[in-house]
């Protein structure tokens, strides 16, 4: 109902003095009513007090003060009418949060009818917007601990490249040491003497177990690794897990705003708001660990490629070097097949020659029986004794026959001499030339178990490619 002024009489009986007060108090409290009816169009839903409030208003009098308050009272009023405006579309109770101080000095002093359900929209809005970000935490948490998972599976691949590289540098040793072990059953004492086959027999042995102790310790790094990976994974789970504690009644689609505000929501760390220290920590944590897993990961491929690198150049070094071996072994096979030949067709010879000197010797001893003895070979031949009455008339015949005699013992003794020499080179010509045999015959045992028993399939194909093309930049640099 609209308070409507009553226009005072302008009779007056009297002194004006006593009806003064009594003008004032009614002008005073026609403002309250106005000023209070102003104040409850603004909070009032219903649209008649609107209506109400909207309509003319008479004036008491024409005063500059009562205009000016007037004034204030209509403004007040179209105040009110937008707002009772306002109110007549559908009330929303969600996203709705109290007024400022400023504005609530100029409210009623009662609170509106629907005061509930705005605080629950308010509640509901906070926790809302609590929930999403909960809810963008929770979807870094678990973004991270994807990105930690596949950072755990690239690991355990290079882990299991670790141990098929051990599983070849193990075999590798074990054909290593069966090829030492093969050279030793060479048959002469000459043979097994070290040479420069088994000095790279040695180094090779070497170089594996310097790359067998390096990779085994790259494996332990990895191990080590991937408990932290797990660990850390596990943490982002559980912090992950802790904060979705919230997000029961939260839709998935509801996550709206999420981009605007991911940067805020992460910078700000409290014990009671969405991103605690402890999730920061965590996402540190395993971002330092995926760092470190990534570095890890790549020494382990370039130790890799070098191992591998290594390991064929020692291999094919080991193999040339057998295969030199083999061939000077053969050289000298062939060496000593042609002096054995050279030195038995002089033992031939110097058989045949004995046997002249022997019979040149049986000659000039003459016959075993003196009636074997010819008439012009005895020395009491009629001839002889008739030259030799005078004396000084020795003929040199006996002499001659001593001498030669002699001369052919000392021959026969010589060549028996050589022809033992002879004898005894050949037999060691031939025990060199069997021992040369058995030595190329075993040599080229080794370098064939040793072509057999490379795994070239224990790594795979990419790792290879890459160890080819790393050897093929050594020999072109080289």
């Amino acid at each position: 109902m609209q308070v409507q002024s009553v226009p005072l009489g302008s009779v007056t009986i009297g002194p004006e003095s006593w009806s003064d007060g009594t003008v004032r108090s009614i002008r005073r409290a026609e403002r309250l009513v106005r000023q209070t009816r102003a104040g409850r169009s603004g909070t009032l839903s219903r649209p008649r007090s609107c209506s109400a409030a909207a309509g003319p208003t008479p004036k008491l009098t024409d005063s500059p003060a009562e205009t000016s308050e007037d004034k204030i009272t209509q403004e007040g009023c179209g105040e009110s009418r937008d707002s009772c405006k306002s109110k007549m579309t559908r009330p929303q109770t969600t996203g709705a949060m109290f007024p400022s101080g400023s504005q609530r000095t100029a409210m009623a002093p009662f609170p509106p009818t629907s005061l509930r359900e705005q605080c629950a929209g308010a509640s509901v809005a906070v926790a809302g917007e609590y929930m999403r970000r909960v809810r963008e935490v929770e979807g870094q948490l678990r973004r991270q601990a994807g990105r930690v998972t596949q950072e755990s599976v690239k690991l355990e691949r290079e882990r299991v490249h670790l141990e098929r590289m051990l599983r070849s540098l193990r075999t590798d040793l074990t054909v290593n040491r069966r090829s030492s072990e093969g050279r030793t059953r060479r048959p002469p004492t000459a043979e097994t003497d070290r040479d420069g086959a088994d000095y790279l027999l040695l180094c090779e042995r070497r170089e594996l177990a310097q790359l067998k102790q390096d990779l085994e310790g790259a494996l332990r790094n990895t191990l080590t690794q991937l408990q932290a990976l797990g660990q850390s994974s596990k943490q982002l789970l559980d912090c992950a897990g802790e904060r979705a504690r919230v997000l029961e009644l939260l839709p998935h689609s509801g996550s709206a705003g999420r981009h605007r505000s991911a940067a805020q929501t992460f910078s700000k760390t409290e014990p009671i708001s969405p991103f605690t220290p402890e999730c920061k920590q965590v996402l540190e944590s395993s971002i330092l660990t995926v760092n470190q897993s990534q570095l890890l990961r790549e020494n382990i491929r370039q130790m890799l490629t070098s191992a591998m690198t290594l390991q064929k150049a020692v291999h094919c070094s080991i193999n040339d070097g057998l295969v030199k071996k083999i061939a000077e072994t053969v050289s000298l096979q062939q060496n000593l097949t042609l002096m054995s030949a050279a030195t038995r067709q002089a033992m031939f010879r110097k058989q045949r020659e004995i046997n002249c000197i022997r019979h040149s010797h049986g000659r000039a001893q003459g016959p075993e029986y003196s009636g074997d003895i010819l008439s012009r070979e005895k020395l009491n031949r009629p001839l002889v004794q008739v030259y030799q009455r005078h004396p000084g008339t020795q003929l040199p015949e006996a002499a001659h026959l001593i001498q030669g005699s002699a001369v052919l013992k000392r021959c026969l003794t010589s060549s028996e001499g050589e022809l033992a020499r002879l004898q005894s080179t050949f037999l060691q010509l031939l025990d060199d030339l069997h021992g040369k045999r058995a030595a190329a015959q075993v040599d080229a045992a080794v370098v064939r178990m040793r072509r057999q028993q490379v795994d070239k399939r224990a790594m795979p194909s990419f790792l290879q490619q890459e160890a080819c093309r790393g050897q093929l930049r050594l020999s072109c640099a080289q």
